[in-house]
């Protein structure tokens, strides 16, 4: 019973350091916040790829004698949480090919809309893939002819696929960074000293292994990194509309990363402060739910003046149960992530801030606690809108049937929170905080309008269709030696 969505990944990508490998680890242990499931590193010294994939948390899947045996002085990383595929090693990332054109990498974060389209297209066409993730997708549109080389490829495969991807690609002999041209996803460009460059999801990552800010790489950029240094080439020119996910604000990002020159922590905490001009509440504490609500609950304290205090204790060290999901085990895991401090509530009227509000079991539980604790109101409040709408872009939310607020009035929400009032900062208030126009970002979630139409209809009618078709062995092994092979 997870608390808030999950995001699909983080990449992250060096070139021109003879420790990639290492850096790419730190890279990815700043990044870790974006995924839990599998992690992954690929380097090259120009000649061949070195590999490492796993099962589980950063520090868990690499070791020293690991990270020892990946040289080379160019390298991509990946850390993955599934929102498209089943979570196992087959689908860990980075993902690599060999095929006529030598050898390919990829990391990917987002989900592509037209996946269960191009996939149908591709097996068609005598294409065989080897895991569940759309990430494999591109991989199979990288590896068909073109004669002008990668850039070329890579050029034709943005213009096929659809959605929300931040790539890193590495050849041979090169890094390459790519995003979609609404620019869903982060993706940012540093360099090092010795002057190595850098790709990375957020610029958390840049301060962990000493690199410096360059800048964002641009929605439809394709920014290819050799040896002749550093290039630029704009996939979609004609693009205009930027639809930015305006949830990394919110909650995904690490409050220490910058995102269109703009620190994340200060983002919240002015997303708090709107939160308490919309939301004047008489009360004596303000207390977050840690860690995502800190820095919202922060600036609700400094615009109201109403005292802030840390009165939940988060355990850092819960990882998943082993136990059977009873209704008494989820009651308990609740619990056990939160500990409440019970003298700082005890007789007081306390405001309670979250980031959100996704299904609602969680946030019940909250109230529950406080009011066990003698707190003698509790109001619920919440530094962005109402989710109405599920992310077909790489974000978790889960149906909208399964939305609390998509299928409750306010009224109904507070009731089942057992809240003595409940109240979402305003699309407009939220957008306001970050300083920037309100037609850089996607919104869907929220507002349902998706910048890149998407009809699930569709996809179930293509998966039915290719359950229905079948197909033999052989005819499978008959194609065999046409595709790029999966190292």
């Amino acid at each position: 019973m997870q608390h808030h969505p999950k995001h699909y990944c983080g990449v992250f990508g060096i070139y021109g350091h003879p420790n990639a490998a290492e850096l790419t680890y730190y890279g990815l242990y700043a990044l870790q916040h974006r995924g839990q499931e599998s992690a992954g590193i690929v380097t090259t010294d120009g000649k061949s790829f070195h590999i490492h994939r796993g099962m589980g948390l950063v520090s868990q899947v690499f070791s020293g004698n690991v990270l020892h045996d990946l040289v080379g002085h160019i390298s991509i990383g990946h850390t993955r949480y599934s929102t498209t595929g089943s979570s196992n090693i087959v689908n860990a990332q980075p993902l690599t090919v060999d095929c006529a054109k030598g050898r390919i990498a990829i990391g990917h974060n987002g989900n592509l809309t037209n996946a269960a389209e191009l996939r149908e297209e591709l097996e068609a066409q005598g294409s065989i893939f080897q895991t569940t993730v759309d990430s494999e997708i591109i991989l199979h549109l990288l590896a068909q002819p073109s004669r002008q080389g990668h850039e070329s490829s890579l050029v034709e495969a943005m213009r096929r696929i659809q959605g929300a991807y931040s790539l890193v690609i590495l050849t041979e002999d090169a890094l390459i960074g790519a995003r979609d041209p609404h620019g869903f996803r982060p993706l940012a460009l540093g360099r090092m000293d010795n002057g190595a460059f850098v790709l990375s999801s957020e610029t958390c990552a840049f301060d962990l292994i000493q690199a410096k800010y360059v800048r964002d790489i641009e929605p439809g950029e394709i920014v290819i990194i050799d040896g002749t240094g550093v290039r630029s080439v704009q996939a979609f020119p004609e693009q205009q509309r930027r639809a930015f996910c305006i949830f990394e604000y919110v909650y995904f990002a690490r409050p220490d990363s910058n995102i269109a020159q703009r620190n994340v922590y200060k983002v919240r905490v002015d997303m708090g402060r709107q939160l308490a001009r919309e939301h004047r509440i008489e009360a004596d504490v303000v207390v977050p739910v840690p860690d995502s609500g800190n820095c919202a609950a922060l600036g609700y304290s400094l615009e109201s003046g109403i005292p802030f205090e840390m009165a939940f204790v988060r355990n850092h060290y819960v990882g998943r149960s082993f136990l059977q999901p009873s209704q008494f085990i989820r009651d308990f895991n609740v619990r056990v992530k939160l500990n409440l401090i019970a003298e700082l509530v005890r007789g007081k009227r306390v405001v309670i801030v979250d980031d959100s509000i996704v299904r609602g079991t969680t946030s019940k539980a909250r109230v529950i606690s406080l009011k066990e604790a003698g707190a003698k109101e509790v109001h619920v409040l919440v530094s962005c809108p109402p989710h109405m709408n599920p992310c077909v872009y790489g974000i978790d939310f889960p149906e909208r049937s399964k939305l609390m607020a998509a299928t409750n009035t306010l009224d109904e929400i507070r009731r089942f929170l057992n809240a003595d009032s409940l109240g979402y900062l305003s699309l407009d208030g939220m957008v306001a905080a970050t300083g920037q126009p309100k037609d850089s970002f996607c919104l869907a979630c929220y507002d349902g309008n998706y910048p890149v139409p998407y009809d699930p209809a569709t996809d179930k009618h293509i998966i039915e269709r290719r359950r229905s078709r079948g197909g033999s062995l052989g005819s499978e092994l008959a194609v065999v030696a046409r595709q790029p092979r999966l190292l």
